[in-house]
């Protein structure tokens, strides 16, 4: 009874907001009152929180392009309220996850020093960008975002990828952990290799969150399950506690530049880790691919969108 009334309050927004998505951009929004966009973004990033978490996805990976593409805010306001978004959903999320056994901090923080770093360099550029010409960073999110589109369509996440032996540097930095299965109450040691490949993955996971103000918890997860060969629960909780860190640095940067934006950035928090909490609770009743497929539709369809943009299309 409850998850049909869930359903139903879900089609309701969904049909509620379609209208007011689509004319976003047009000249409906000189006659929009002041608080009119940022209730609108509110109901937006509710659902958004409700499918990323069921999709398995970042709200910033949705958010960005989604609110560039049909919104008639500026890219820099966008992007720094994406950074907080993944912030926000990582704070909250990492004390349970630690607590679990699950995050690693051996892990997380040599991956997120890399990735901070350059998430600091990606920030000045895409402001730098931005300032050229908004078409630029227009073009290169949706090649992006249709990027991530293929990844998820095509990337097969290993559960317990095999890993004999790590190599000299994950013995230097002992990288390895033990966590306990819930599912099987067996304990589960691990370890990583193809450290050094990992590293230079986290270099382009840094530029990107701090270019376009993704999240990058997609790119995280394939690096270190992939690439590197931690369990699939041991990657998305590291990933999750790595974005934390990694998105903080770049948030000052947009924030010392006078691009967050507290009318967006406050409604669009609480919408998604509202939206999160209930997604959560969903989670377990939904078909997952089904929820991934919606997903990855709808940010194919944002992709092309931000390139017609680009384009003045």
């Amino acid at each position: 009874m409850k998850q049909n009334i869930l359903f139903k309050l879900i089609l309701f927004l969904i049909t509620f907001l379609l209208p007011s998505i689509l004319l976003a951009g047009t000249p409906a929004e000189f006659i929009m009152p002041w608080w009119g966009w940022p209730t609108i973004l509110f109901f937006t990033t509710f659902l958004i929180g409700i499918f990323g978490v069921m999709a398995g996805i970042g709200g910033g990976v949705l958010f960005v392009p989604l609110a560039t593409s049909f919104f008639p805010f500026h890219i820099d306001f966008v992007r720094g309220t994406g950074l907080f978004i993944a912030l926000g959903s990582s704070l909250a999320a990492a004390p349970h996850l630690l607590e679990k056994n699950l995050a690693s901090l051996k892990l997380a923080m040599p991956a997120a020093l890399v990735a901070s770093t350059f998430a600091i360099i990606g920030a000045f550029l895409g402001l730098w960008l931005s300032a050229l010409n908004p078409a630029y960073i227009q073009g290169s999110l949706g090649v992006t975002i249709i990027s991530i589109v293929f990844i998820m369509l095509f990337a097969k996440n290993s559960e317990n990828p095999s890993v004999t032996h790590g190599n000299y540097l994950t013995q230097l930095l002992q990288i390895n952990g033990i966590y306990t299965e819930e599912t099987t109450g067996k304990e589960v040691r691990w370890t990583v290799h193809n450290t050094t490949k990992g590293m230079f993955g986290f270099v382009i996971v840094g530029l990107l969150a701090g270019i376009f103000g993704l999240g990058a918890g997609w790119a995280n997860v394939a690096i270190l399950n992939l690439v590197m060969g931690a369990p699939v629960k041991v990657a998305v909780a590291t990933s999750s506690f790595a974005l934390s860190i990694t998105d903080s640095t770049a948030a000052w940067i947009y924030m010392n530049k006078g691009a967050v934006l507290p009318m967006l950035t406050v409604p669009s928090m609480v919408g998604i880790m509202l939206g999160a909490k209930i997604g959560s609770k969903l989670l377990p009743k939904v078909k997952p691919s089904v929820i991934r497929n919606m997903v990855i539709g709808v940010l194919f369809f944002a992709g092309v969108r931000s390139l017609m943009k680009a384009f003045g299309i």
